[in-house]
């Protein structure tokens, strides 16, 4: 069955996935100690919140290449994000395996949907 395409980028399971890791995190790192509030914790929420803007962003750029650049550097913060996750496993401030898979689902995802921007046309 094939989908209708996106009217908005809120229609994107792509932005769904990341936006519910972005809760998933707000709500992992509430226990993060508070020596953390501006270090870690800042820069966990402050990259793993640049994955879904950056898909919004791009969904609106009328060209390939826009687009692409945008999803990339959702990308770029998608990887970051998993650093970050992996400090804080390895700090000791919690298990993060379900989180690090959801980073997972939504970097194949991210994958693809880039893959068919670069190939459609649109």
């Amino acid at each position: 069955m094939k989908r209708s395409p996106a009217k908005q980028f809120r229609d994107l399971i792509l932005w769904q996935k990341a936006h519910q890791v972005v809760l998933s995190v707000y709500r992992y790192s509430e226990s993060f100690p508070k020596n953390e509030t501006y270090g870690l914790t800042s820069q966990l929420i402050r990259s793993v919140v640049s994955v879904p803007a950056n898909i919004a962003e791009g969904f609106k750029k009328k060209s390939r290449p826009d687009k692409a650049r945008y999803l990339n550097i959702a990308q770029g913060s998608l990887e970051e994000s998993r650093y970050y996750l992996i400090l804080a496993r390895d700090l000791g401030y919690g298990n993060n395996s379900e989180l690090e898979d959801q980073l997972e689902e939504v970097s194949k995802l991210l994958e693809a949907y880039l893959s068919s921007i670069l190939a459609s046309g649109s």
